[in-house]
């Protein structure tokens, strides 16, 4: 036997061995590819035409909100919590209570593009809760240096303490941004918009035949901790009332 040969050969398969190990160890699907997390206090101003349409039952308000995402090379997930109205009791009149807001989105990847999508919206105050769930597929799309668009569609189930509980229907979106600069400064355009149809009749009822919800923002990332920015935010038959809603949102953020 060749001693020489023989080592040459083990060294190898250990060399080999230790590379595969270290690639494994590299790509773990436990370390994120990309993360960020902010906290944000922010004021909502209804138009004067929402105040007016729904006859003093829009109030606007302050609220403060903690929000996050992580991607994978397998899956990204982003949500948000909202306080509105802090420092408020929950038993206030309509409008002025404590209300919270919840929202977790997933991304499971199928391939480069196609993913399983799905994503749990919760609403409540004293008066009245609303849980929205979707599962569906969606798509990832990367164009020009700096955007991005990320279409899906899915089956609506809803729990709702206002008209009904039950499979609802579908509801189709996007999430979508822009980074560019104007001026010398680092900006970035956003918009995430929700299209429900389909809607259960019990539900129809109560809350009118299709929905809409979205919003459409300007970033100024100001600095690499803080983040300014302006929301145009719009609704029809959502929002607990009917018809046309529509808002502005100022916001400042603190990023980690």
């Amino acid at each position: 036997m060749n001693i020489m040969n023989t080592r040459t050969k083990y060294a190898g398969r250990a060399a080999l061995l230790f590379a595969v190990m270290s690639g494994a160890a590299q790509s773990s699907p436990l370390e994120p590819v990309w993360s960020f997390a902010n906290v944000s206090v922010n004021h909502l101003d209804w138009s004067q035409g929402t105040e007016r349409r729904n006859h003093g039952g829009k109030e606007d308000f302050m609220f403060l909100e903690l929000e996050g995402g992580v991607g994978y090379d397998w899956g990204e997930f982003y949500g948000f919590y909202d306080l509105e109205n802090p420092g408020n009791k929950r038993e206030n009149e309509d409008g002025n209570e404590e209300r919270v807001a919840a929202k977790i989105v997933s991304h499971i990847y199928l391939d480069d593009n196609f993913s399983f999508y799905s994503h749990i919206y919760h609403f409540n105050s004293k008066f009245f809760y609303e849980t929205n769930t979707v599962l569906g597929l969606g798509y990832r799309f990367r164009g020009e240096p700096g955007f991005w668009i990320k279409p899906w569609l899915g089956m609506h189930y809803v729990d709702s303490d206002v008209g009904y509980t039950g499979h609802n229907g579908v509801i189709a979106g996007w999430a979508a941004g822009y980074d560019f600069q104007a001026f010398g400064q680092n900006l970035t355009a956003t918009n995430w918009h929700e299209f429900e149809s389909l809607r259960h009749n019990d539900y129809e009822a109560a809350n009118g035949k299709f929905g809409i919800n979205g919003a459409l923002a300007l970033w100024w990332n100001i600095h690499s901790r803080v983040t300014a920015g302006v929301q145009y935010r719009y609704a029809y038959d959502k929002l607990g009332f009917a018809g046309n809603n529509n808002a502005t949102i100022t916001t400042l953020k603190y990023n980690f």
